[in-house]
């Protein structure tokens, strides 16, 4: 059985552990930030998707097979109850997760996606990626610049870019696997999570000049989770945590630390 890629901050303290899973063509390195200041206050597990970072790869990639994931994770950390966080496919992953698994999740933090289908809308960046050549690209540059022949956001190129890495054999290759993202996009972006209600407390952070979650998404929410708070982060698009980080980092910190003042 396989068991995702972490690493893990605050190990040493007590407490119930979060869980933290990045979105599509991500990383758990994105979090790093993050996961260093919440870790000094409980345990924080970065995580790599199945297909990205250091995971392992598969020709699968449904939301239950995400769920299945993190349930593996939990058992073989010896976990009863876990807090989960989850950004845009890992958002997806951990709503899958919480309401096939309800008595497994303490708290649950989705950012910015919702349980619905969504229509495909990384064409553009899959075909961009498909555009990099390996065997005839050398350098890190040299893959950027294909990308720029595709995408207009020197944003999205950069964080497309902190993918690639140098093989065994000297040569530059996707961390991600490229071939079943494409091959089961639809699977995981075409399609809503499972009906299922997870009853607990549950918070959704929105970025609030992005458009992945619509005031008319609300009731949708509230069918599925309905102990769930919307919160929408100032100054921040879909990458919230990265925009900013102030406030979301404290917007977490309420939500998860009992009793915190304020």
């Amino acid at each position: 059985m396989d068991i995702l890629h972490s690493k893990i901050y605050g190990a040493e303290l007590p407490g119930t552990p979060l869980l933290v899973f990045h979105g599509l063509f991500g990383m758990l390195d994105n979090w790093g930030s993050f996961g260093k200041e919440m870790g000094e206050y409980f345990p924080v597990h970065l995580i790599d998707l199945r297909n990205h970072g250091k995971s392992f790869h598969s020709e699968e990639m449904s939301h239950d097979d995400l769920a299945h994931d993190i349930l593996h994770y939990m058992d073989f950390n010896g976990f009863i109850k876990a807090n989960l966080l989850g950004h845009s496919l890992g958002g997806k992953a951990v709503m899958q997760f919480a309401v096939k698994y309800p008595v497994k999740v303490q708290k649950l933090i989705v950012v910015d996606i919702s349980p619905k289908a969504y229509p495909p809308h990384h064409q553009g960046i899959l075909k961009a990626l498909q555009s990099v050549d390996f065997n005839t690209i050398s350098t890190r540059q040299q893959a950027e610049a294909v990308l720029q022949q595709y995408i207009p956001e020197k944003s999205v190129i950069q964080f497309l870019a902190k993918n690639l890495y140098w093989t065994d054999d000297k040569k530059l290759a996707w961390r991600f696997n490229l071939k079943t993202l494409a091959e089961k996009y639809s699977q995981f972006v075409s399609n809503a999570i499972k009906f299922g209600i997870y009853s607990g407390e549950t918070l959704f952070i929105a970025g609030a000049k992005s458009n992945y979650i619509l005031p008319q998404d609300e009731f949708q929410i509230r069918q599925q989770f309905p102990e769930a708070s919307v919160v929408q982060i100032a100054d921040a698009g879909h990458w919230v945590q990265a925009e900013n980080p102030r406030d979301f980092n404290e917007t977490v910190k309420d939500f998860l630390i009992e009793n915190r003042p304020n």
